[in-house]
């Protein structure tokens, strides 16, 4: 059943600009499962004496029902050993040598809802699974395309960080359940496919190379958020698409690209979204709202002449 208020120790939840600290350094790792070390907040166990403490580093993998399991910054390329864990609810991987998640014991945690493999040597997903997953990041890696991720295989997942691989596009996500997609510091230079994310709210696609908009789509009634700061947007033509977001679009962040040095942008924006609240980390002030209404008023009444001519 759904387990409600789990609050991972790595959240992808927020929208501020910042990409994280960096990952710590990887001195002082284990090398084989043996002599794993469990850390704090490891499992919903209650406080055990020495002997029953000795036996959990020794013999973790006869713990069955640990449902919080914390495994990062290690050398672990194979995790069949956690098979037995059937109970896990929140499992972290961080900083290790998974290479594939084929053959990968992730069928058996059926109950599973946070999963992060970040940081290790993912070239795809081929093999993973998810039928209960809520939140799923996989950012750090070296994943090139994005094929296997179904509504049907993941229709609860509303989570999805893929910052930091080697994405060149948006298209292969079959998420209509998806709420935040971060995809920050790939290659990405297409939006393709995100008429399938119908109640997106948050679409993060900072430092990337897109040039244009165009992909984005009335489909994308729910979404709210959208940072595409650090790409390579010059022309004021490229922002036509934001056109399709009127209904729903509150911030938009746009920074740090070429059109903001060429061009006197805010208004350009709010006459595309009227709606807005924020770009970038100012909110639209009450003279901007009115001039861009203004200017709006006057492109209908413009057209309207020249229809009647």
């Amino acid at each position: 059943p759904h387990q409600s208020g789990l609050v991972p120790a790595y959240s992808a939840e927020s929208d501020s600009e910042d990409e994280g600290a960096e990952k710590d350094e990887k001195e002082g790792r284990l090398t084989d499962w043996v002599k794993l070390t469990i850390i704090d907040g490891l499992s919903l166990l209650c406080q055990t004496g020495k002997r029953l403490e000795h036996e959990l580093k020794n013999k973790i993998y006869s713990y069955i029902h640990i449902r919080f399991l914390d495994l990062s910054n290690n050398y672990i390329s194979d995790l069949s050993p956690l098979a037995p864990m059937t109970h896990l609810l929140w499992l972290k991987v961080d900083t290790n040598s998974v290479t594939s998640l084929k053959g990968q014991p992730l069928a058996e945690f059926t109950f599973l809802q946070w999963l992060s493999v970040a940081s290790n040597q993912l070239v795809d997903i081929e093999g993973l699974v998810g039928p209960s997953l809520e939140t799923l990041i996989l950012s750090g890696n070296s994943i090139q395309k994005i094929s296997g991720l179904q509504s049907a295989d993941f229709a609860n997942l509303v989570i999805l960080e893929l910052r930091a691989n080697q994405l060149e596009t948006t298209s292969g996500f079959d998420l209509p359940n998806l709420r935040k997609l971060y995809l920050a510091q790939n290659f990405i230079k297409r939006l393709e496919g995100l008429e399938k994310l119908e109640r997106l709210i948050t679409l993060h696609l900072r430092d990337n190379q897109l040039e244009t908009l165009e992909g984005l789509c009335s489909e994308m009634k729910s979404l709210q958020y959208l940072n595409i700061r650090g790409n390579a947007i010059a022309e004021g033509d490229a922002l036509r698409s934001l056109r399709l977001l009127t209904n729903s679009l509150k911030t938009l962040v746009i920074a740090e690209n070429p059109i903001v040095d060429t061009l006197i942008y805010r208004p350009s924006v709010l006459i595309l979204l009227p709606q807005l609240e924020r770009i970038d980390k100012e909110t639209i002030t009450l003279k901007e709202r009115t001039e861009a209404r203004r200017a709006i008023r006057d492109d209908r009444a413009e057209s309207a002449t020249h229809t009647s001519l």
